[in-house]
């Protein structure tokens, strides 16, 4: 039997939105919040889907002990989609806002994918984070993964994305039902089961909306990739700035695998291995649950032995 929820049964919470500016442009980031208690953060993975819906079901499943934050990157989801580069500088400073806002203390952070980058580089700071949970966390964009470093090829793709005609053209042959469906099978879900034509056509929807390609072309182009190398990447475990669980998916794409087991041997890392690929915290979320519930509770309780004054 499937372990991904039926969409039905996950309830959608009310639509929060958070205001700020970038550059001088008014923004509007939309996030919901759902159970009660110490907050923790949800960042979705960056990707053309990207959605704050894909973390519903976990919410579901950590909502009954705490309070669950979830947002949608901007240039995503029901964020603003403004005509601005999209960049890691954007980015960062939208989570910086938005954390700032809205949690006066460190908070717990799950990042999923590509948002890890932006977590361990701030945590690298005056880090806003108590604890952190990089859900199979990736630091490149799909093209130079796959195809190489070749990054002022990617800049030229991007801004042909851009451009009002080819532009549209080329972001619909990539969004297409059946490309989704293709990129599920191979790099998102584990159970082909899993990828319903419900599912498929909920995040087809989700590329559909008005200016939805620009931050998606700067994903798939490696433009949103905080770490410019895998030497800059490795170096923000070095030491690690705040406690760390990685969460390893069994049918991660291989060099991907890679990459987060090279960390997982060296950096000193709690490592949770489950089921999945890289969307298994959409694709299993009460699994994933356990994992993290079961690591906070080990953490906290280190603390509570280590100094009985702390009250969380």
């Amino acid at each position: 039997m499937s372990e991904y929820p039926p969409t039905d049964t996950i309830e959608c919470p009310e639509l929060r939105e958070h205001r700020w500016s970038w550059k001088g442009k008014a923004l509007t980031l939309a996030y919901e919040v759902v159970g009660e208690g110490q907050p923790i953060l949800l960042l979705p993975a960056l990707s053309s889907v990207s959605s704050r819906a894909e973390m519903r079901g976990l919410a579901k499943q950590l909502a009954g002990n705490y309070q669950v934050y979830t947002i949608d990157w901007i240039g995503f989801g029901e964020s603003s989609r403004p005509a601005v580069a999209y960049t890691p500088a954007l980015y960062e400073a939208c989570l910086r806002n938005f954390v700032q806002a809205m949690f006066p203390d460190p908070v717990v952070v799950i990042a999923a994918g590509h948002s890890a980058g932006y977590v361990m580089e701030l945590a690298q700071r005056q880090p806003p984070w108590e604890w952190v949970v990089l859900v199979c966390p990736t630091w490149r964009g799909p093209l130079p993964t796959a195809m190489g470093e070749h990054r002022w090829v990617y800049r030229i793709l991007q801004k042909l994305v851009g451009l009002p005609l080819i532009g549209q053209f080329l972001y619909f042959l990539n969004t297409t039902r059946g490309f989704l469906r293709m990129m599920y099978q191979r790099h998102v879900f584990a159970d082909p089961q899993n990828i319903t034509p419900e599912l498929i056509e909920q995040k087809w929807k989700t590329t559909r909306a008005k200016r939805s390609r620009f931050a998606s072309a700067a994903f798939v182009t490696g433009g949103l990739d905080r770490a410019k190398s895998r030497e800059d990447w490795f170096s923000w475990f070095q030491p690690l700035p705040v406690p760390v669980m990685m969460v390893i998916g069994e049918n991660m794409p291989a060099k991907s695998r890679q990459e987060v087991e090279v960390l997982a041997h060296f950096s000193g890392v709690q490592v949770y291995r489950m089921p999945g690929s890289l969307g298994l915290h959409e694709e299993y979320p009460e699994q994933l649950a356990v994992g993290i519930l079961g690591f906070l509770e080990k953490y906290r309780s280190r603390r509570r032995t280590r100094n009985p004054q702390i009250d969380f």
